[in-house]
């Protein structure tokens, strides 16, 4: 080759890798430089040498592939051992080393995924300069039992959830672990919900909008956090009707919405009894927050609000929902799929929306007409109500399920008129 020919164009991808290990590099280490110290006993890693550190991982990576990556990794963690017996008298921490390795590490990803990368990198920055707020909210603002509810909560999103057989077994291949799981997790996540709207808010305004976001999570789920709640005197039993009613609005909407997106010309057919449902459902929660604020009961109740969530709880709940599963299973197995009515009704058991998406999607292939779908998507969402109506039952006892079920009374009723109207 002629020794003076052009040198061949530097590929577009690896410019890209460079610059984000560079960017990687100076924004670790600009956060890392703030809190370097000065004088003789300053720490050893600043911005200039995570950047290097980040971009000598890239280079290692570009020329050599894991091997040298690996190789330039063990040397930066060598230097910033040495490093760490001169400073760890004067500060025992090794915050800044393990930073200066993961930084090595990070320029190496910048050469195969870049935008992971700069994610990851960007995410650490956040986290190391968050560092009072965090130990303030750690050893301030948390209790011993929140922070050994937030690692209940963590342990089965990163342990138990991805372990859990993604795959249907048991009698009429009807139960999926993988789902189970994520529903106790999704039952912790709207307990949790409550409880950080319960401090932050007040019950008579916390648990109102708990519930209603809660609703567009898994409104049956939120019923239950309710009446967990309430039997737990943790919040006003008012305050939890007003959050178990707007959960339920929740579901309409999204009822309306995913009709609208699968099959818009049903909605032609469930447009009056979906907001006659609707209002019906605002109106009495609106009646129960009238009531929650009237009657003043947030000096009447105790400042601890209790667990975040209980385990035993979630796992008891998930099991009374298996259970609803597995007899609506066996009746649909009974029945065929071909009896539309009772299937919605079966299917509705376990989930207002699966039911109904399950009739839409039947208008959507064209096997029936809009008009057809009406009613079994309105029989879905008040078999439904039958599920909910059991939960508040089974989480809050009578004193919360005597003032759910007229609600949820309510919203089927309504809906049904808005049908006869129609």
């Amino acid at each position: 080759m002629n020794p003076m020919s052009p040198m061949p164009p530097i590929p577009a991808s690896t410019l890209i890798s460079l610059s984000v290990a560079f960017g990687v590099g100076l924004l670790i280490g600009a956060e890392r430089e703030r809190r370097k110290g000065s004088g003789p006993h300053r720490r050893a890693a600043g911005i200039r040498t995570f950047t290097v550190s980040s971009v000598l991982g890239a280079m290692a990576m570009l020329l050599g592939g894991m091997g040298l990556l690996g190789l330039v990794t063990a040397f930066v963690a060598g230097l910033m051992l040495l490093a760490y017996r001169r400073t760890h008298t004067d500060d025992p921490g090794v915050t800044t080393e393990m930073a200066l390795v993961l930084c090595c590490v990070l320029g190496g990803l910048a050469v195969t995924e870049p935008a992971l990368a700069a994610g990851i990198g960007a995410a650490m920055a956040l986290l190391l300069a968050s560092k009072d707020r965090l130990h303030q909210w750690v050893s301030s603002w948390m209790s011993a039992q929140e922070l050994h509810d937030v690692l209940v909560f963590f342990a089965v999103a990163l342990i138990a959830l991805p372990l859990a057989p993604d795959r249907f077994m048991g009698p009429f291949d009807a139960l999926n672990p993988h789902a189970l799981t994520l529903l106790v997790l999704l039952i912790m996540g709207v307990n949790g919900l409550g409880y950080v709207a319960l401090r932050a808010l007040g019950p008579t305004r916390g648990l109102p909008l708990a519930g209603f976001v809660g609703g567009f999570i898994s409104s049956t789920a939120t019923i239950h956090a309710m009446g967990t709640r309430t039997r737990d005197q943790t919040a006003s039993l008012h305050s939890a009707v007003t959050g178990a009613a707007l959960s339920n609005v929740s579901t309409v909407i999204q009822l309306a919405l995913l009709t609208g997106l699968v099959a818009p010309d049903v909605l032609v057919f469930l447009a009056w009894p979906l907001a006659l449902g609707l209002g019906a459902t605002v109106v009495y929660g609106l009646v129960f927050y009238a009531l929650s604020t009237a009657g003043n009961t947030d000096e009447q109740l105790p400042t601890d609000p209790g667990h975040a969530f209980d385990l035993k709880s979630a796992l008891g709940f998930t099991a009374f929902l298996t259970g609803i599963l597995l007899a609506s299973a066996g009746l649909h197995d009974w029945l065929g799929s071909q009896a539309l009515w009772p299937t919605a009704a079966v299917t509705g058991l376990a989930d207002a929306h699966a039911g109904a998406l399950s009739v839409l999607s039947l208008v959507a292939g064209q096997k029936i007409t809009a008009e057809q779908a009406a009613w079994p998507v309105l029989i879905a969402l008040s078999a439904n109500t039958a599920t909910k109506a059991l939960v508040a039952f089974q989480s809050g006892g009578w004193p919360f399920a005597v003032r759910v079920v007229p609600g949820l009374l309510a919203l089927v009723g309504a809906a049904w008129m808005g049908v006869l109207w129609g």
